[in-house]
Formats: C-alpha cells, sequence, structure tokens
C-alpha cells in the first residue's frame, strides 16, 4: 500500500501542476479580487474535485466513460462554460483599454458570481477530470485491498496535492497583486487569460 501511494503521489504531483483550466481559473480569480477572491474559486475547484471521486467511487466516472452521448454533452458544457469566462476577459480587457490607464477598483468576487461559481463549475463541466479518475484510480489499487476505500484514500491524495498547489498559486500571486492590478498590467492578464480560456474550450471540443 505504501508503495502504491508514493507512486500515485508522484503522478498525481505530475498531472496537478500542469497548467490548464483550473490553475488558469484560480489565477484569474486572485488577478480580479484577490487572494480571497483566489480563495474561494480554489474552494471551489476542490469541491469540484470531490465530487468526481465520489462519482468514481460509485462507478458513475465509468458509466461517463462508457457513454458516448453523456461524454460528448458534457464535454459541450464545459467548452462553452470556458469560452464564456474566456469571453468576459476580453470583454474586460476592452473595457479597461477603452477607460484608459484610470485605477481600477478591484471587483468583490461573490460564492455566486466568478469566485467559487467559476472553480466549482470549470472542474465540474470538465468530463476528462471523471475519466482520468476512473481511468487512474484503479490502477493503483494493490492486490487484496478494498476498491473502495483505497479509491476514496487515492482521490483524497489528489484533492490534497491539488489545496497545496491552489494555496501555492494564491500564495505567489499575492505577493504581486499590487502590480497585476495595475490598469496596463489587468487588461494584458485579461487578453492572455481570455485567449486561454477560449483556447481550452475549443481544444476540449475537439479532444
Amino acid at each position: 500500500m505504501l508503495l502504491a501511494l508514493l507512486s500515485f503521489s508522484a503522478a498525481a504531483a505530475l498531472i496537478v501542476v500542469l497548467p490548464g483550466p483550473d490553475t488558469l481559473v484560480v489565477v484569474r480569480g486572485v488577478v480580479q479580487g484577490g487572494r480571497v477572491a483566489g480563495l474561494r474559486t480554489s474552494l471551489g475547484v476542490l469541491s469540484g474535485l470531490v465530487l468526481w471521486v465520489l462519482a468514481a467511487v460509485l462507478g458513475l466516472s465509468a458509466m461517463l466513460k462508457a457513454s458516448e452521448y453523456g461524454y460528448t454533452a458534457l464535454k459541450f458544457l464545459g467548452a462553452a462554460y470556458l469560452i464564456h469566462m474566456g469571453a468576459q476577459s476580453l470583454r474586460a480587457m476592452i473595457r479597461g483599454s477603452a477607460l484608459g490607464e484610470q485605477p481600477t477598483v478591484p471587483q468583490t468576487a461573490s460564492w455566486r458570481t466568478g469566485g467559487f461559481t467559476a472553480g466549482f463549475l470549470t472542474d465540474l463541466l470538465n468530463p476528462k477530470i471523471g475519466v482520468l479518475f476512473v481511468s487512474l484510480l484503479p490502477g493503483f489499487v494493490p492486490a487484496g485491498h478494498s476498491v473502495t476505500g483505497t479509491t476514496l484514500l487515492l482521490g483524497g491524495v489528489f484533492i490534497a496535492l491539488t489545496a497545496v498547489y491552489c494555496g501555492v498559486l494564491i500564495a505567489a500571486a499575492g505577493t504581486v497583486t499590487a502590480w497585476m492590478r495595475t490598469p496596463r498590467t489587468r487588461r494584458v492578464l485579461d487578453g492572455i487569460a481570455g485567449v486561454a480560456l477560449i483556447g481550452f474550450g475549443a481544444k476540449l471540443v475537439t479532444e
């Protein structure tokens, strides 16, 4: 079991640190609303992961993997949401350009708009997460051990690693919050985030 945990932790760490929609949406939350918004977005991401782990344990992710229509529908929903957020960021960039170099006032991200919800839906509407769990977790369950218990344990490890990574992102971003909120830098970051989110959405549709 110890060897399985160490092996899975190494594989999961590599997956967690790869840049993806979760990473981008947390950084976007920090840019738009500071550390508090970044924390709320991270909690949304982690809540989505919890549901995917439970789905993997209950076999729902396996059903999703087997159902072409279900996977396609969820994939298009997730892509539409990512593209929607990307378009919002691009609109924010254009609006900032129209205002010129006036100081920007940080937006307050609530639990329902932009913060928690953005992280939660970004994760929940990404079927690749569910397929990843149902494909990855069983391969690390040692022979003779409970599949349900071990899957929950491995899922907990993945969530814990994600929480640590989100914390590092928030802490690192917090040190340059003032720089990120200058009007010119804010427009550049909004533009990059917008293009990247739309790109992730398009990539999700075409895969």
